[in-house]
């Protein structure tokens, strides 16, 4: 490998080779075992003479941090690579971040495996087509690909073709191939939202309870957030803030509750849009497992002023790892949210989105879903069979989805603190409350059937009915 050494002319070429030398083995960026340059290699980069690298290699090599193989090379000692730390650390600095950073969470974390995998979000991996899927990727890794592989940000016309076709047979979503804007996930989709809607101070209306994520990446751009109530019907259009200038929503089936927003509330949104010149965001994050019922037509093929930007995600209905999604915007915004994709990234993962643009035309992706749902739908039986006597819940009604959502009936319930509780006894899920606006929310349970085996749901839910119980008070004994 190539070493990066800088000359001290105070401290002699000498000093200044043994001195790296020797810091980059303490603190493991040279670790035990790799091989060092020859002290010819080395001499000649370094515009030294030889010598002096051979004086620095003997050093060394005496003091134990290399060793010599005749015929070989000169390699890192086993014994003191990386003894000192395991890394450099990083100077502290002087400077901040904008003052939002040290308010921001963490980026998600989904810790350690647990028994009982309730979180939320997230699709089974053991029901990916993983041969299928090699067999794509192998198709599209060709000569050709190489060859013409250059920055595009606007992505893969094969998938945009795909993913229009798709959207338009599956949801009625109105959009050409040129309409579709490929990202790294719907989380990018809403970042670039963010970067060319957005300026400091701006109203952004979220539902509460609501996505975290989203309200975050918004916040993170000097957003002012207002949470808006979710009831039966999806977000309360009466409550939005007449400053708003977008309305983020998951109106297919709203995150975490369940609820669909009915066809009256979808147009009053619209017509509130219109009167007060605001843009939506629909983010439709999973609806393509429904389990009674048809969808509604989603707002944008409702929208007849250009107002909603469509966002949606490969992630949740076939594996996270491929981050592969797209933004659907009236016409009037493409080019800007293209230059920003631009800005951003320069372009996808080309290789990614030619093995999915083969899996949608060769009708793959329908089987993959028709697969999934039954066996997701046999886990959401089951979930809701056991969780439907627990004490102090309610089931809240859902009809799509990876996950059910319970609400606490006593309003001053810890849900924060029944979910640690959750965790010690082995079980991951997600509190509803999600703290991130000034909004009297309620508490609860959203409960992930995606990740957690058939077998594994009544254990889970024995033991989340002990952690709940825990809650109520202990019966007064007669007098």
């Amino acid at each position: 490998m190539q070493l990066q050494i800088t000359l001290d002319e105070r401290s002699g070429h000498a000093g200044s080779i043994y001195r790296q030398l020797c810091d980059a083995i303490r603190d493991g960026r040279l670790t035990a075992g790799e091989r060092l340059p020859s002290t010819r290699e080395l001499a000649a980069d370094l515009r030294v003479a030889r010598g002096t690298v051979t004086s620095v290699y003997d050093r060394l090599i005496a003091e134990g941090y290399l060793v010599s193989r005749r015929g070989s090379g000169t390699f890192v000692s086993d014994a003191v690579a990386g003894a000192d730390r395991p890394g450099r650390a990083a100077r502290a600095g002087a400077v901040r971040p904008k003052p939002i950073w040290d308010r921001l969470p963490d980026p998600i974390d989904d810790g350690p495996p647990v028994p009982y995998d309730l979180s939320v979000g997230g699709p089974d991996p053991e029901l990916f087509p993983l041969p299928v899927w090699r067999r794509m990727v192998s198709q599209a890794l060709r000569p050709a690909l190489i060859r013409h592989s250059i920055y595009d940000s606007g992505g893969h016309p094969d998938l945009q073709a795909g993913i229009a076709r798709y959207l338009g047979l599956s949801r009625s979503v109105q959009a050409s191939a040129a309409d579709v804007l490929l990202t790294n996930g719907a989380q990018q989709a809403l970042d670039l939202c963010s970067r060319v809607l957005v300026e400091p101070g701006d109203v952004v209306a979220v539902e509460d309870p609501g996505y975290s994520a989203a309200a975050w990446l918004f916040a993170s751009h000097r957003a002012e957030l207002v949470g808006v109530g979710v009831d039966q019907e999806g977000l309360i259009v009466d409550e939005l803030p007449d400053a708003a200038k977008i309305i983020y929503v998951t109106p297919s089936h709203q995150f975490p509750t369940g609820a669909v927003m009915s066809l009256a509330r979808r147009l009053a949104l619209l017509d509130w849009a219109a009167t007060h010149n605001s843009v939506i965001i629909e983010d439709d994050y999973d609806s393509e497992f429904r389990y009674a019922d048809r969808p509604l037509e989603p707002l944008q093929s409702l929208d007849r002023d250009g107002r909603v930007i469509y966002v949606g995600s490969f992630s949740k209905i076939m594996l996270p790892l491929l981050r592969v999604g797209y933004l659907i915007a009236p016409a009037a915004l493409q080019p800007a949210l293209r230059r920003a994709k631009g800005l951003a990234d320069w372009q996808g993962d080309r290789v990614t989105q030619t093995a999915l643009a083969r899996f949608l035309d060769e009708g793959l992706l329908a089987q993959h879903l028709r697969r999934s749902l039954r066996i997701y739908r046999q886990r959401r039986d089951l979930l809701l069979a056991g969780v439907d006597p627990l004490p102090g819940l309610s089931v809240l009604p859902s009809a799509a989805g990876l996950h059910i959502c319970l609400r606490f009936t006593d309003p001053t319930v810890d849900d924060h603190l029944v979910a640690q509780r959750a965790a010690v006894a082995g079980i991951a899920l997600e509190p509803v409350s999600r703290r991130f606006v000034d909004h009297p929310g309620w508490p609860g349970l959203a409960l992930g059937f995606g990740r957690i085996p058939a077998d594994r749901i009544e254990p889970a839910i024995t033991r989340l009915a002990a952690v709940v119980r825990t809650l109520s008070p202990a019966p007064e004994s007669a007098g």
